[in-house]
């Protein structure tokens, strides 16, 4: 009895591998944009059914940064709170926008006394800047990209930067909601921004880079639209 039962373990445990080890081969050997279109393919959606307004799902997104340190590594953190919405327009989409605040004081390197450092006036000053705000001002295809053109606000500073990004879907997840990812990163100069401590070493490396790798990675749901007033 043991004799086949351990067989008819090694057999489940065999079919099982061949399984995972087709699944990682077929994963090889389609791109991702391949296995994005075979998810999506038998619930393409309309334009009409992909159009409209979008609101951020935090807890499925992430707003990042990366600088360098002493010349060595880059260090990440991120903001943990922050909201944003989209228009989106598949039909045009150089009329889509996008706008997002982040409250600053939420920022997260997963050092307390450095995130509190962060937020002292050496650097963001959050007592009496506590947002920081995007707002497109246009949008251009770039092949299979978009490159959003818009106006970022840090501190007292207002400037525009460019972000080119990658959109995933829309598709519907398994409640029936509209959901779309958006990819982007970009590079700004934080001294554009005024911030601006940080010394360099006795070899002439800044302690802290002036540039900051801006990390993006949206998952946004379309807002239900509101029925009319039968009233009216």
């Amino acid at each position: 009895m043991r004799k086949y039962l351990f067989a008819g373990v090694l057999l489940t445990l065999g079919f099982a591998g061949l399984s995972a080890f087709q699944f990682e081969a077929d994963a090889r050997r389609t791109s991702v944009s391949e296995r994005l279109y075979l998810i999506t393919v038998e619930d393409k959606l309309s334009k009409e059914e992909q159009a409209g307004q979008y609101a951020f799902d935090r807890a499925h997104s992430y707003l990042g940064f990366k600088i360098k340190h002493m010349g060595l590594v880059d260090v990440p953190g991120g903001f943990t709170d922050f909201a944003g919405d989209i228009d989106f327009k598949p039909g045009d989409l150089e009329d889509s926008t996008v706008a997002f605040t982040a409250q600053v004081t939420s920022i997260d390197t997963r050092v307390d006394a450095r995130d509190n450092h962060l937020r002292s006036k050496d650097f963001f000053e959050v007592e009496t800047y506590p947002e920081m705000r995007f707002k497109s001002t246009a949008i251009e295809k770039q092949g299979d990209r978009l490159l959003v053109k818009g106006n970022l606000t840090i501190k007292d500073v207002t400037k525009e930067i460019e972000i080119p990004v990658s959109i995933y879907g829309p598709i519907k997840d398994q409640r029936g909601a509209v959901r779309m990812g958006v990819v982007g990163s970009t590079v700004i100069n934080r001294r554009d921004f005024n911030v601006n401590y940080g010394g360099n070493l006795p070899n002439g490396t800044a302690v802290l880079a002036d540039n900051v790798a801006i990390d993006i990675q949206v998952e946004s749901v379309k807002k239900k639209e509101e029925k009319a007033d039968a009233g009216n």
